[in-house]
């Protein structure tokens, strides 16, 4: 069997040559037929809008319509819009509490770092959710009891989704991002991706739904959200996001849709996307990015694996010493420290030039090769354990 005869269903990897330009231009370049999505009440560049005010609060006929939402995240276009998602006052009161986060940030000094933009360059508040929880708690109440919201994250992920939200203020001048897919895998370092078999590459998506509320009117000059329809489809799509001719493609073909204060868009976070350029001379283009979670996606124990690593390190440089194998040292660390880099602290744990901070696995193969002692190792987990905090 040949590689090009081996289908998304039976392909068990996905590696470099399954990054085909023509492949995805067939499967992004289509139509949207409006009578595949009759609770939609526009088909707007490709995208189906829905008219929020409109959503049934229980019973058969919510089932249908996230039935609906769910093919269009997975074999539709990969992306919806819901026009009137919020109250305008309500989302006023969010903007007055973001704005004052955005001002005692900018009193403190530094700047928020971006996975996919120039650091500084933007205003970002990182963990706005827990951040508007604290400061203004009625508000952060008023704002999440949102059906809307509700519906669409049941639909995605059941009834007990995980909120956390990114306040993104892309002010006058501000660039567009490099396009992109999004959590989990869209965070995983290029040259890493092709050790994820493609059942994982399937999977991501759906641990994580993307969206976007917008807390002001948003022109299409001042650089709403870029977005790919149908790119969500394609299963290299981790792996050809970082090419050129990809990243050509998405900026020839990408639609843009203008926003009004209170509609939210939500997206396969497999979906191409990236904000756009703010070409406005006035416009301060805030959007609340939620990213909502699984919940399933957790260790049944709680393991202490600082206390691990301390306890494990002095027998790891013996067994370096002694002339163990590379792989070997590395698989004992993999079983012992915290792989992952998230969740973290991105106030003080920044993504700045990469796309995500260094986990505990990399704080414990640096120290290995650069023969760390155990006290060395020891400030260092500190350190790390200190910028994770909330």
């Amino acid at each position: 069997m040949t590689l090009s005869s081996v289908t998304s269903a039976t392909r068990t990897w996905i590696e470099d040559a399954d990054c085909s330009l023509e492949e995805f231009r067939t499967r992004v370049l289509r139509d949207t037929d409006p009578a595949d999505y009759p609770h939609a009440k526009d088909v707007r560049v490709g995208v189906p809008v829905y008219a929020a005010g409109s959503f049934p609060t229980a019973g058969a006929g919510r089932r249908l319509l996230q039935s609906e939402l769910i093919r269009a995240l997975t074999d539709g276009p990969g992306v919806v819009i819901f026009e009137n998602a919020f109250d305008g006052s309500v989302v006023d009161d969010a903007t007055a509490a973001f704005d004052q986060l955005i001002a005692d940030q900018h009193a403190a000094g530094g700047a928020a770092g971006d996975h996919f933009g120039k650091p500084g360059a933007n205003d970002r508040v990182w963990n706005a959710a827990q951040k508007l929880a604290l400061q203004a708690p009625e508000v952060f109440a008023d704002y999440y009891a949102n059906d809307a919201l509700a519906l669409i994250c049941q639909a995605w992920l059941g009834p007990r989704y995980q909120v956390t939200s990114q306040v993104n203020v892309v002010n006058p001048g501000g660039a567009a991002q490099v396009p992109h897919r999004d959590y989990h895998l869209g965070f995983v370092n290029t040259d890493q991706l092709s050790a994820y078999p493609a059942h994982l590459h399937r999977m991501s998506a759906l641990l994580t739904l993307q969206g976007a509320v917008a807390h002001c009117d948003t022109p299409v000059h001042s650089g709403p959200t870029m977005l790919l329809p149908y790119s969500q489809q394609f299963e290299a799509g981790y792996l050809a996001s970082h090419r050129p001719e990809f990243i050509e493609f998405f900026a020839e073909h990408h639609v843009q849709t203008p926003l009004r204060k209170g509609d939210a868009v939500f997206f396969n976070p497999a979906l191409y996307h990236g904000a756009g350029e703010n070409k406005s001379a006035d416009i301060h283009r805030m959007a609340n990015l939620l990213q909502v979670s699984s919940p399933f996606g957790r260790a049944m124990e709680t393991l202490d694996r600082t206390a691990m690593v301390r306890a494990v390190y002095p027998a790891l440089r013996a067994m370096r010493a002694a002339g163990r194998p590379a792989h070997e040292l590395l698989n004992a660390v993999v079983a012992t420290a915290e792989g992952y880099a998230f969740p973290t602290n991105l106030d003080l744990d920044r993504p700045i030039g990469s796309l995500a901070p260094p986990s505990q696995v990399d704080v414990v193969v640096e120290a290995l090769a650069h023969e760390r002692t155990p006290g060395e190792l020891e400030a260092a987990l500190q350190e790390q354990n200190e910028r994770r905090m909330p």
